[in-house]
């Protein structure tokens, strides 16, 4: 799915952990997301991935936090995730119901969650939000 957002030019970011030789331990990936069929500047977190090995370190956290950051700087409005509550609620992600957003792409609205990087990034806002044209591959 990462090959294809990047073939695509989907790939808004991706970021990599790696340890003391280089190897890569961890990814995390963004691409766009819209909402209401519109671009309003939010992105879709996905995938997020730590190495078996190396987990419960906090390499996943400190991904998310300094993706968050660039994204920031980059203008980015919002990002959306797929996932557990407890996790993400964590890093600072509130249910997308908050903000009144839904997504229907993976059969649940429940775990989806938001994070905002503008004051303003739900004024005016609500909706369907739909993931990138490879996400579809996840549910066939």
């Amino acid at each position: 799915m990462v090959q294809r957002l990047r073939e695509d030019g989907l790939l808004t970011l991706g970021i990599v952990a790696t340890d003391s030789e280089g190897g890569v331990v961890g990814y995390a990936a963004f691409s766009p997301v819209w909402i209401e069929g519109e671009d309003c500047q939010w992105v879709g977190l996905a995938p997020l991935a730590v190495d078996d090995e190396f987990r419960r370190q906090g390499i996943a956290r400190q991904l998310v936090y300094e993706a968050l950051d660039m994204l920031n700087e980059f203008g980015y409005r919002g990002v959306v995730v797929r996932g557990d509550l407890a996790y993400y609620a964590a890093l600072g992600f509130v249910p997308a119901a908050q903000g009144q957003l839904h997504c229907h792409q993976f059969g649940t609205d429940a775990a989806l969650l938001i994070f905002t990087l503008a004051e303003d990034a739900l004024t005016d806002l609500c909706g369907l939000v739909e993931y990138a044209e490879p996400f579809n591959l996840l549910m066939d």
